[in-house]
């Protein structure tokens, strides 16, 4: 990284990518980063463009419910190099077809609160909602 416009420090990270600067330190110390972060003379992270980029993505991997092993197990597939591209596929399809899953129960779980909303919005409109489901009924 010998390009100074490289050199983006911490706090610009957690604004960039969303994560709290705990949580940057965090990512770094648990292995998910794919180099270690240089620092300057004066001690300070500075992360380039692809840091960047790649924190965005395993920010997602993680909002998206993958665990942090396997966040770690693709970062370490991805450091080793060319090779273990299927490894990665595979990986990354098992969390794709884990996300539509729960994007279903989602849905499911969508239809039914609407419903309810329906429901009380009827009953709101026709003045008859005193009652529902009342605790002593």
């Amino acid at each position: 990284m010998n390009d100074k416009a490289e050199a983006i420090p911490i706090g610009e990270v957690a604004v960039e990518t969303g994560l709290s600067i705990h949580a940057l330190r965090y990512f770094e110390r648990e292995g998910l980063m794919l180099r270690a972060i240089p620092r300057s003379s004066g001690g300070q992270r500075r992360y380039g463009r692809a840091d960047v980029d790649w924190l965005v993505l395993v920010n997602r991997l993680r909002d998206s419910g993958m665990p942090l092993t396997e966040i770690r197990r693709f970062a370490d597939l991805v450091r080793s190099g060319p090779g273990n591209e299927t490894e990665r596929l595979d990986l990354l399809r098992r969390h794709e077809e884990a996300v539509r899953a729960k994007l279903d129960e989602l849905g499911a779980c969508l239809d039914v609160i609407h419903n309810k909303v329906e429901v009380y919005e009827r009953h709101v409109r026709e003045g008859t909602a005193a009652g529902v489901w009342s605790p002593e009924t």
